[in-house]
């Protein structure tokens, strides 16, 4: 984990981030754009400070170098301000801090002399590696590879500007220090950000797929299913719901399901549950998968009664809501097919069923089949409604559950 920047330099990132911008960019165009200026204005008080010594020291042609740069790359600040063209932007700076490094070692004499001043030009692929397609990146290290093989052939015919031994000592510890701090900072801020990027686009694919599933997902291009033999479904709907939604407006109504399935949300994650959707008013929920456990019927039933309570005690959008809540137990396949909008989705008859349960119960009640009454009635308070038509099943015995059973003292 990348740790938080300080607020200085969060700002400076920010006052960046700013310059050039487009609210139609994409997080990956911002970024571009935040790391070429942050690099070409960042480098200015080096290059102000590297003119001035330079000029101090008796070589003024040196000095105008990096001075030309000072002057460049503000006014070509303001042009992209203006313009907000990051293609031309980009490619000027990435030119001149390869060029002008390259220049001022032949100036002062080549790699020696100069104190290896020619490493700061090994900037401009490694900030195009960051700000640019990586195909465009082998055009600037092409460059920097042939302005080192150019210098070093030219360089036993180059004029030495008679500079110290100390000086030429301490301006390599500067230029390779520098280099190093710059290349540090660039990696740190974009792998940080990067980071921040994956993270968010991790946590909205965990709240769509199950990590199982997502993990998954991310090596294998094929079809997700799994056989579960023991499994329970539940479903809830609002009572009422047709008249309800026609008495209000579209937003309020969204507003509404969006408080109810925000509080049903925290439930399913106490128990450790899996939300599978919600369609219209309708609210799904599976247990024992993807993960088996042995009390899938137990816990989905806990839930059932938790949002039983939660309803009963609470109003949403300021109307008291009543639910019909279905549950049923047994075996099932589910998994994630086709190839966009990926869902986690469950099939067969146990599913069905317990679509039933809702939709044939009674308002405020929790109607289960047999099959999950025999794994739940030890623990849970059941009453036999007797027996009903189910579509697509016909007749067949359903409960009621009402409530926790009290251990005997």
């Amino acid at each position: 984990m990348i740790d938080r920047p300080s607020p200085f330099v969060r700002r400076w990132f920010d006052w960046a981030g700013r310059i050039g911008s487009d609210p139609a960019d994409s997080n990956d165009t911002a970024l571009q754009k935040r790391l070429v200026v942050t690099l070409c204005v960042g480098t200015l008080p080096a290059t102000v400070l590297w003119s001035a010594v330079y000029f101090a020291a008796g070589v003024p042609v040196a000095a105008a170098i990096p001075g030309f740069y000072s002057l460049f790359t503000p006014l070509n600040t303001l042009v992209f301000t203006w313009t907000r063209n990051l293609g031309y932007y980009r490619f000027s700076q990435l030119l001149i801090i390869l060029l002008l490094p390259w220049l001022l070692c032949l100036n002062l004499g080549g790699f020696r002399d100069s104190s290896v001043v020619i490493l700061w030009a090994a900037l401009s692929p490694l900030c195009s590696l960051l700000i640019d397609e990586l195909r465009k990146t082998l055009f600037w290290i092409v460059g920097f590879v042939a302005l080192l093989v150019v210098t070093a052939i030219v360089q036993p015919y180059l004029p030495a500007p008679g500079l110290s031994q100390s000086f030429i000592t301490w301006m390599f510890v500067l230029n390779v220090g520098g280099v190093i701090a710059i290349t540090f900072g660039l990696l740190y801020y974009f792998v940080g950000r990067r980071n921040f990027f994956q993270e968010r686009s991790e946590a909205l694919l965990l709240n769509i797929l199950p990590r199982e599933v997502s993990e998954l997902l991310k090596v294998e291009h094929r079809t997700i299913a799994e056989q579960y033999e023991a499994a329970s479904i539940l479903f809830a709907d609002v009572v009422e719901f047709t008249p309800m939604a026609a008495s209000m407006s579209a937003l309020t109504l969204v507003d509404l399901l969006n408080e109810v399935f925000q509080c049903f949300d925290g439930l399913v994650e106490k128990y450790g549950l899996e939300k599978i959707k919600t369609i219209g008013d309708c609210y799904m929920v599976a247990s024992g998968v993807p993960r088996p456990r042995a009390d899938h019927a137990t816990a989905i039933v806990q839930l059932a009664l938790d949002m039983q309570e939660a309803v009963a005690r609470q109003s949403f959008g300021g109307r008291k809501l009543a639910f019909r809540i279905g549950v049923n137990s047994g075996p099932v396949v589910a998994g994630v097919i086709g190839r966009k909008k990926f869902i986690y989705d469950l099939w067969g008859g146990a599913v069905n069923l317990a679509s039933r349960m809702e939709s044939h119960g009674e308002g405020g009640a929790i109607q289960i089949t047999a099959g999950t009454h025999e794994l739940v009635k030890d623990e849970f308070d059941c009453r036999s409604r007797g027996i009903i038509d189910v579509k697509g099943a016909g007749p067949m015995e359903v409960w009621r559950v009402i409530g926790r059973c009290t251990p005997a003292l």
